[in-house]
């Protein structure tokens, strides 16, 4: 009888030690504090309404939402902008609009999971899915995620180049780029809102160089206005909405935003504290998503206003565009050429270092990797710098060919999509995992045919955009 107590107790301590190492988002002790009322304490469920609204608590809840809105500002991003202004003028942007919008009902939906379960996205999915599925999920994630990175990285060092003004080739600004994880590893070290305050700045450098760049430029408000509101497509413009719609959702972005919000210590015991999270999410991920559509927007009719109908539209891409904006309005008050490339130079700085935090989270919760820290993220660029370098050195000379692969990664990036949006709306619906905040049976609905309409639109764009050109090379 003693023996058999004894292997019980030894059983139940293994079954302890095994949750304390098993991989989790953020520790405890690295968690932004909240509230420290003794309320906070108690672990009884309750169904009362939340607490009454506080600037002071949106405040701290802030972050989160703005480390998740880069993904729609990376370099991917800055690329369809200025094509979609040049070719096709205003008149995409309430494709951007829309494109933005469902972006942040799914990040809300990813937030909630994260909230409400104390797990991210990955780890759920290795938890609630055979373990075939879960490879095969885990595989795409990180294709996704390779492919995010690249044009990431080859857009920071697009903007190293320009700013040395040539000096530094196209390589050596990829090396450069992939030290940033150490730079990453050095501000988590100093705790989270270091790190997001980080982040503020770089988005603030692009707030402020874009917005510049549109005031020099002056692109026409009615215009902006009418393209916004008015929904227009040709066949002229169908592979710039591929790349629209392909840039702005981005698989790995789903991975990360759940679990971001774990860097809050919330109650989860509490029905209110759950809701009260839940909503200051909500509006920091919208105020957050409104700021890069803004962002997007000054990109775009920059581009639109300088470029759109003129011979060179076509042949503008991320590295030419500082040069032929240069040469169109010299360099009135501020060197525009150096703007774009401070205002690049923030969005691959800021993507890259979201990519390697959000490749810690993939492969740490898919694999239940019990290593540290600095090293999951060495495996993580590394898995982006290798293939940056290839890129580098095969296109470092050719602009056009750079484009084209940037336009590919884009399409990529959408094929990925249904690997992070199925199991996603599938958890959050699920008893088991979601309890009393599962989502209604009529929101599963709402959200699955957002889901197929977005899949629709961007099959038929993308299926317009091969016949097209499949008609004019054999013609």
């Amino acid at each position: 009888m003693a023996s058999q107590e004894r292997e019980v107790q030894e059983r139940l301590l293994s079954e302890s030690e095994d949750q304390e190492v098993e991989e989790r988002a953020y520790e405890s002790d690295e968690k932004v504090i909240i509230s420290v009322s003794d309320e906070d304490s108690e672990t009884v469920e309750d169904d009362a309404p939340p607490p009454p609204f506080s600037w002071r608590k949106l405040w701290r809840f802030t972050g989160p939402g703005f480390l998740m809105s880069i993904a729609f500002l990376d370099p991917g991003n800055l690329e369809g902008d200025l094509q979609s202004g040049a070719i096709a003028g205003y008149s995409l942007l309430w494709l951007l609009l829309w494109a933005t919008v469902m972006g942040l009902l799914i990040q809300l939906l990813s937030a909630r999971l994260g909230v409400v379960t104390g797990r991210h996205l990955a780890e759920l999915c290795r938890e609630e899915y055979p373990r075939w599925a879960g490879i095969v999920l885990w595989l795409m994630a990180e294709l996704a995620l390779i492919g995010a990175d690249i044009q990431e990285v080859i857009g920071s060092a697009i903007a190293i180049r320009i700013l040395s003004g040539g000096v530094i080739p196209l390589w050596s600004g990829v090396v450069i780029t992939a030290l940033d994880c150490f730079v990453f590893l050095f501000l988590e070290n100093y705790g989270v809102r270091k790190l997001e305050a980080f982040f503020a700045l770089l988005i603030a450098t692009m707030a402020i160089s874009f917005a510049i760049m549109f005031g020099e430029t002056k692109p026409s408000g009615k215009e902006l206005l009418i393209g916004t509101l008015v929904p227009k497509l040709s066949s002229n413009t169908i592979k710039q909405a591929v790349g629209v719609v392909g840039c702005v959702i981005m698989p790995h972005n789903v991975f990360l935003h759940s679990a971001l919000v774990q860097s809050r210590k919330v109650n989860v015991k509490r029905r209110s504290r759950v809701r009260e999270a839940m909503r200051y999410y909500s509006l920091e991920s919208a105020a957050a998503l409104a700021l890069s559509f803004i962002i997007n927007v000054f990109v775009t009719t920059v581009f639109a206003k300088s470029f759109y109908g003129t011979k060179i539209a076509a042949s503008i891409g991320l590295e030419n565009a500082g040069q032929v904006l240069q040469e169109k309005y010299g360099t009135t008050l501020f060197p525009i050429l150096y703007i774009w490339g401070l205002g690049l130079l923030a969005s691959g700085q800021s993507s890259t270092i979201t990519g390697t935090y959000a490749g810690q989270f993939i492969m740490g919760g898919f694999l239940n990797l019990r290593v540290k820290k600095w090293v999951r993220a060495l495996i993580t660029r590394s898995f982006a710098v290798v293939p940056a370098i290839i890129v580098a050195l095969s296109f470092n000379s050719s602009e056009s060919a750079m484009d084209a692969l940037n336009e590919s990664l884009n399409v990529l990036q959408s094929v990925q999509v249904p690997f992070a949006l199925i199991p996603l709306i599938t958890l959050v619906s699920k008893d088991e995992v979601m309890g009393f905040f599962k989502i209604s049976l009529s929101q599963k609905v709402s959200h699955e045919f957002y889901f197929v309409i977005i899949s629709l639109l961007y099959s038929l764009l993308l299926a317009l955009w091969l016949f097209i050109s499949l008609n004019s090379f054999v013609n």
